[in-house]
């Protein structure tokens, strides 16, 4: 209870002292000079309460992400410093890192601070949760019996086929349908951590960038105009990313496999390979077709809470719960005993991303502002392939890669086909600046792998390896022993070989 009245407390000063940094930071620009904002045009210095909906990323500045930043901070240290303290409390730590953010910024900007936070929530989290909820509830499932026993070929035989997967029913959907047969198949070895590190580059990020239902990025893509098909011009890129990552994982698995103690494998006789619960393949069936018909099919607009929410969006949603729910209903509790099925994952997804969502609300703003944003330096020097590639890449890596692959979209059409209808642009984007278009889809799919948080998937693997005795590396251990020495150099030779 002391812990929870300081951390109040804090919250409490943080709303007193903030409001009045935002108010003077949004005074400051509205007032600054007429070439920043649409705002001094009136010559008026106005509140940041009335700042309108395009000006907001304007006005924040660049503090702004603390919060952001200290919710990753505590992702990344907590579980290595104190992970009793963190497993028992991680959802109080999102809440407080979450109010330090909302609380001084609803103060401050007020309609247009709870209209941004009802918009993330509504448009942008709860079908990411739904989505993720259901493709965990319906892979969990499944289950793989039979006697696979973790050797190199083995192991990257189930890569493969979950990178192929990955783009037909989502990272996602690939990541929790293999895991744990991976997972189950190495049970007995004594080095495995890497192996599930590269399950997380190619089945929950590489694997997803051939089509629109492979990773959110492409799919907003498909929704702005993109053709479906459009993103099989990235096949060159994936099988070169790819191929080099399962070459690599063999010969580091095969290294690996000499040292482990043969013995501990068994020598009982080898038990043939089924597949339990495959009805669910319907229900994934149901959530692809689902997304589908959301981007195939335009109903016309609700409003929730003032934000506008399209129809297609609400039924995919319901679709989605459906098949989750009928997924429980027809699979046996066996076979999901036997499948070590738990929710511990996606709560743990759930609370995390309530908060990250929640404080990631200041640098989304800023980014979709441009050139006339906090983090201007960053659009300003996009000119080349190479650096939308490496921008849209590097900001997916800890930011959500949907929206900053969407920032650099329309950022390209901006610079090629100012003035230009979205839809003609767009047409003229995938013909003309194809590289241009590849390189942001690229970057945006790819580099999710970087960290853990760059993909939702990339969480949810880690936290099942961990249920199932797996040591993972913490955050900065996953960076600076594997992301970093593998993923990087890899997109290096890419960027020269490609972009």
């Amino acid at each position: 209870m002391k812990k929870i009245a300081i951390a109040l407390l804090a919250i409490t000063a943080l709303s007193v002292i903030i409001p009045a940094f935002y108010s003077a930071a949004a005074a400051e620009k509205i007032t600054a000079g007429a070439e920043k904002t649409p705002a001094e045009k009136d010559g008026t210095g106005r509140p940041a309460a009335e700042v309108k909906a395009d000006e907001l990323g304007m006005m924040l500045p660049i503090w702004s992400v603390l919060p952001f930043a200290g919710i990753l901070l505590s992702i990344a240290l907590f579980p290595l410093l104190a992970p009793h303290f963190w497993h028992r409390h991680f959802p109080k730590v999102a809440a407080f890192w979450a109010l330090v953010f909302a609380v001084p910024f609803v103060i401050a900007f007020r309609g247009k601070a709870v209209s941004e936070i009802a918009h993330i929530y509504i448009i942008d989290y709860i079908p990411f949760i739904i989505l993720l909820w259901s493709l965990f509830t319906i892979s969990g499932g499944i289950y793989v019996r039979g006697t696979l026993k973790g050797s190199p070929a083995v192991n990257t035989v189930i890569l493969l086929i979950g990178t192929l997967l990955a783009s037909w029913i989502g990272t996602t959907g690939a990541s929790m349908l293999l895991i744990r047969p991976i997972l189950r198949s190495n049970s007995w070895r004594k080095y495995k951590v890497h192996t599930v590190v590269f399950f997380i580059f190619l089945v929950s990020n590489v694997g997803g960038s051939l089509t629109p239902l492979g990773d959110p990025p492409l799919f907003l893509g498909f929704l702005h105009g993109v053709d479906f098909f459009w993103t099989l011009k990235i096949l060159p890129h994936m099988c070169f990313v790819s191929g080099i990552l399962l070459i690599l994982y063999f010969i580091m698995d095969t290294v690996y496999y000499r040292k482990e103690d043969q013995s501990l494998m068994g020598t009982a006789d080898p038990e043939p390979v089924k597949m339990l619960g495959w009805h669910n393949f319907i229900f994934l069936g149901g959530v692809v077709g689902g997304v589908l018909f959301s981007g195939l099919v335009k109903l016309g607009e609700v409003s929730i809470f003032g934000i506008h929410q399209n129809i297609e969006n609400l039924v995919k949603d319901g679709i989605l719960i459906l098949m989750g729910i009928l997924s429980l209903r027809t699979t046996s509790r066996e076979v999901r005993k036997d499948n070590e099925f738990g929710w511990g994952p996606i709560q743990e997804v759930a609370y995390l991303f309530a908060g990250i969502f929640m404080t990631i609300i200041p640098a989304l703003a800023i980014l979709k502002a441009g050139e006339q944003g906090a983090l201007a330096f960053i659009i300003k020097s996009t000119e080349r392939p190479a650096h939308y590639f490496w921008a849209s890449g590097g900001l997916s890596s800890f930011l959500d890669n949907a929206p900053t692959y969407l920032t650099f979209f329309n950022s390209a059409i901006g610079k090629f086909y100012s003035g230009m209808c979205e839809a003609d642009a767009v047409k003229l984007l995938m013909t003309e600046k194809a590289a241009y278009l590849a390189a942001i889809s690229a970057g945006a799919v790819f580099m999710g792998a970087n960290t853990y948080i760059g993909n939702a998937p990339n969480f949810m693997v880690k936290s099942i390896a961990e249920e199932s005795g797996v040591a993972m590396p913490s955050f900065f251990g996953y960076m600076f022993k594997y992301s970093i020495p593998i993923l990087v150099v890899i997109f290096i030779i890419t960027t020269f070989v490609f972009f």
